[in-house]
């Protein structure tokens, strides 16, 4: 081999980077592939946004004109902040029993002993006279049989009707310091005795009540026990009072 002369196995030119070499074209991609996706750009950076203005400060409400509070709530309990009701804050009162502001009242007691007494005065004729009847003495039986019922029908309006201080008295009550007195303040009168008397106690308590075994008579007498005026069923009927008349 001569000097000088490229070796057989490098052909001048033919690697890449020496000089006088020629640049090789790229190579194209084969069939049926796809290209590579171009780079997308990096995205812009977000702009911040624009600082907001602080508000203006508010003015102070103004105060509310004065007028009513509502009391304070008790300890423990919610406060009320509602309007003022109609009427104020006035609590309710509630509604009192009416108490008796009239003249002392008689006891039970004392109307059951002048009811007692009474009874002895206006029926002994009327037993005396059954006695003789029973015992042979006709004539003078019955007699004294029909005059006790006359006395017991008069007894009560001739004794109560007296004026003055005895007025609504029996001789029952006299005794025992008691006396009827009418609920419009009214004198007690012949004709008021007897309706008090003989058609409502005698008649409709005694006489009618017997139909019922003398109940509604029973409970007339026991009323004043429990009520706070110590009346009667009868009394509430014609309006009276018995009161103390010793005071």
């Amino acid at each position: 081999m001569e000097s000088g002369s490229p070796p057989p196995d490098r052909p001048g030119g033919d690697e890449p980077g020496e000089p006088g070499s020629s640049p090789q074209p790229p190579s194209a991609p084969p069939p049926g592939s796809q290209p590579p996706p171009a780079s997308q750009p990096p995205p812009a950076p977000e702009t911040p946004p624009a600082s907001q203005p602080p508000p203006a400060p508010q003015p102070p409400p103004a105060p509310a004109a004065p007028g009513p509070e509502a009391p304070p709530a008790p300890a423990g309990a919610p406060g009320y902040g509602g309007p003022v009701p109609p009427g104020g804050w006035e609590q309710p009162v509630g509604t009192q029993p009416q108490v008796w502001a009239g003249p002392a009242l008689s006891g039970w007691w004392s109307r059951v002993g002048a009811y007692i007494l009474d009874a002895i005065f206006t029926s002994i004729l009327s037993w005396v006279g059954l006695g003789l009847l029973l015992g042979g003495s006709e004539a003078i039986g019955v007699t004294l049989f029909l005059v006790g019922l006359v006395v017991a029908f008069l007894y009560f309006p001739l004794t109560m009707m007296r004026e003055g201080e005895h007025n609504g008295k029996s001789f029952g009550k006299q005794i025992l310091g008691i006396r009827v007195a009418r609920d419009d303040g009214q004198s007690v009168t012949f004709g008021w005795a007897l309706l008090r008397q003989f058609v409502v106690i005698y008649l409709l308590f005694q006489v009618v009540g017997g139909f019922v075994f003398g109940i509604p008579w029973l409970v007339d007498v026991l009323w004043p026990l429990w009520d706070r005026e110590n009346r009667a069923l009868h009394d509430m009927i014609v309006k009276s009072h018995v009161l103390r008349a010793d005071v």
